[in-house]
């Protein structure tokens, strides 16, 4: 039997249900599972025990997940770390790859689809493009998310960009992304 310990990984997404399922599928992956439920926790778990790999939610009340990249890859340059989110975008997956993620995955996805994504060191040329162009909705939702990574999430600072009030821009924020 072989004495290394399972490599560590920290998950962290605000939403326990999908942490307690994602946990126990890794585990039995072999890995070694930190929780974290926002920003604060994660960087708090990060230091006590740099991961070797992470799990990160996109969008979390407060912090956007986002920032935990470059926080992550401050203690390692060879974590490997999987964004997921369900408010999947064009802006935010090229800002997640930008700042050193290794990957990008829309929700729902299973442990299988993340570990296998840990092992994805480039993209995929084969890979299917889209035969209909986007909806007008979601061209819009897009635009929306580049100017708010522009502004680091500041939504009063987005709005001003966009000549939009503020609340209006809240208002489609909370709604999912359109198709």
């Amino acid at each position: 039997m072989s004495s290394a310990s399972p490599p560590h990984l920290l998950l962290v997404d605000d939403d326990p249900t999908f942490c307690s399922v994602m946990q126990r599928a890794l585990i039995r992956r072999g890995f070694r599972v930190a929780l974290a439920h926002d920003v604060e926790q994660a960087l708090a778990c990060a230091r006590a025990e740099p991961p070797a790999y992470a799990v990160i939610d996109l969008k979390m009340p407060g912090n956007s997940g986002l920032i935990l990249i470059p926080a992550l890859k401050a203690q390692s340059d060879l974590v490997r770390i999987v964004v997921l989110t369900g408010y999947a975008s064009v802006a935010t997956a090229v800002e997640a790859i930008k700042l050193g993620a290794t990957h990008y995955l829309a929700k729902p996805v299973d442990a299988d689809e993340v570990v296998a994504a840990f092992g994805r060191d480039h993209g995929n040329p084969h890979a299917a493009v889209a035969a209909r162009p986007l909806s007008v909705e979601r061209l819009e939702w897009e635009h929306i998310q580049r100017v708010l990574a522009e502004h680091d999430g500041n939504i009063s600072g987005t709005a001003r960009s966009l000549n939009m009030h503020r609340r209006t821009l809240q208002r489609k924020l909370a709604k999912r992304p359109a198709r």
